[in-house]
């Protein structure tokens, strides 16, 4: 009997969550910006290891309750620490241990998890050793283990401790899908990872995109996506001067596709002004955000 299980990715918004479910699935599906909270639904991937089947959950950052949109992100998070098998919690090797005090607070449930310190190539193996041993302290993990995507470090070290704590389970998808997301749902977040890369802190927090229509043929895929922001001014960056802005995301987005579906890509970038989007439950579930009031 195959190890198969539901494994919930959680933590702070930029401990590395989308990067560490890329990294260990192997192709690009989740979004990844520097920018805090880009990530805003869960993404499911599923890791086949050693004839075993890992299903993670990527979530949005652990934070607290603030405008409606945000509230969706937070009711993401535990519902994923709910609905898990086992927790992976995420912290940035360089943050306060206060971040992990915090998620003790809230699995109430008492799921088990595995403490995994991020971003190790960013600082001396004396900080990480250090750090290791404050957390010692406190840990209720079952083991903690540190890695670096950018270096490929730990990688094995961590499927293996996942799959040693999953159940005996049958597989609960086909173990050639690598995603139950729904293709619309990963240009979506492609294309916003293009808009976040080539705007960076000049975009605010509150844009989204809106594929509008999305025909799929055998070697091409032709998507009609919005971005939807919530000022005239933010549309005049996002479109910028004689349209050179929104040539430059639409280039980045395309390549971001291409590489992901083994495709030609034709993509048509739209902008619209949607005032207080963010806060608009119609306009959130348009979106494809539920939101529970």
């Amino acid at each position: 009997m195959p190890k198969s299980g539901f494994v919930g990715i959680i933590g702070k918004p930029n401990a590395g969550k989308s990067t560490l479910l890329n990294w260990l699935l192997g192709e690009k599906i989740a979004l990844v910006s520097p920018k805090a909270n880009a990530s805003r639904k869960r993404v499911n991937a599923i890791v086949m290891y050693k004839d075993n089947q890992i299903i993670l959950l990527d979530t949005p950052g652990l934070h607290e309750k603030e405008k409606l949109l945000n509230k969706f992100m937070l009711n993401e998070a535990l519902k994923a620490l709910s609905d898990s098998d086992l927790i992976l919690f995420l912290v940035d090797i360089r943050d306060d241990i206060k971040g992990y005090e915090w998620f003790l607070e809230l699995n109430k449930k008492n799921i088990p998890h595995i403490l995994v310190l991020t971003k190790t190539d960013l600082v001396s193996k004396e900080d990480i050793a250090k750090k290791i041993k404050d957390y010692e302290k406190i840990s209720k993990a079952l083991k903690i283990i540190t890695v670096s995507a950018a270096l490929g470090n730990g990688r094995e070290e961590l499927l293996d401790a996942i799959v040693e704590y999953l159940p005996e389970h049958p597989y609960y998808y086909d173990p050639e899908i690598i995603s139950t997301e729904n293709i619309r749902d990963i240009y979506k977040e492609l294309i916003r990872e293009a808009l976040f890369e080539k705007l960076g802190d000049e975009i605010p927090y509150e844009a989204d995109i809106l594929i509008e229509k999305l025909d799929e043929y055998e070697n091409l895929d032709k998507i009609y996506a919005t971005i939807i922001v919530e000022r005239e001014s933010q549309k005049g960056m996002v479109i910028g001067k004689k349209g050179k802005k929104i040539k430059e995301i639409g280039i980045y987005a395309r390549n971001l596709l291409e590489e992901f579906s083994s495709k030609k890509i034709y993509l048509e970038l739209f902008v619209k002004v949607v005032r207080g989007w963010s806060k608009n439950k119609k306009m959130l579930e348009e979106l494809g955000y539920e939101v529970e009031t």
